[in-house]
């Protein structure tokens, strides 16, 4: 399957639900910060969602609960391999160097995590 690039506005949306696990619009309109964005504006992103076929739904009545069909995991995942693609030469490296260099991330807990992934082997 392949997994497209989000909008902010739908990766928010998407952010939200997957906190949620299923939701119905109301929720993930409760969920935003103020000033809440139109009912509309949500509803036409979860639509757009679905066609992306990120969301689905199940009907009770008038209302749709909605839960996603990518998990967060999956989406992060290839969010990731793209940024290192456009914005690092596709190098791991490169990205890593980035973040040591701009103090988002120590050499120490850099080490740190190399010892973990070690020991997982």
């Amino acid at each position: 399957m392949k997994i497209t690039q989000l909008t902010k506005a739908e990766e928010q949306v998407m952010q939200y639900l997957w906190d949620l696990e299923k939701a119905f619009l109301k929720d993930i309109l409760e969920r935003f910060p103020e000033p809440k964005p139109h009912t509309n504006t949500i509803s036409t992103i979860l639509k757009v969602l679905k066609e992306k076929a990120f969301v689905d739904y199940k009907v009770f009545g008038r209302q749709h609960e909605y839960f996603p069909l990518v998990a967060r995991e999956q989406y992060s995942g290839k969010s990731m391999k793209s940024l290192v693609k456009n914005y690092f030469e596709g190098s791991y490296r490169n990205a890593v160097s980035f973040l040591v260099e701009k103090n988002e991330i120590s050499v120490e807990d850099l080490e740190m995590l190399l010892d973990e992934l070690k020991n997982k082997k």
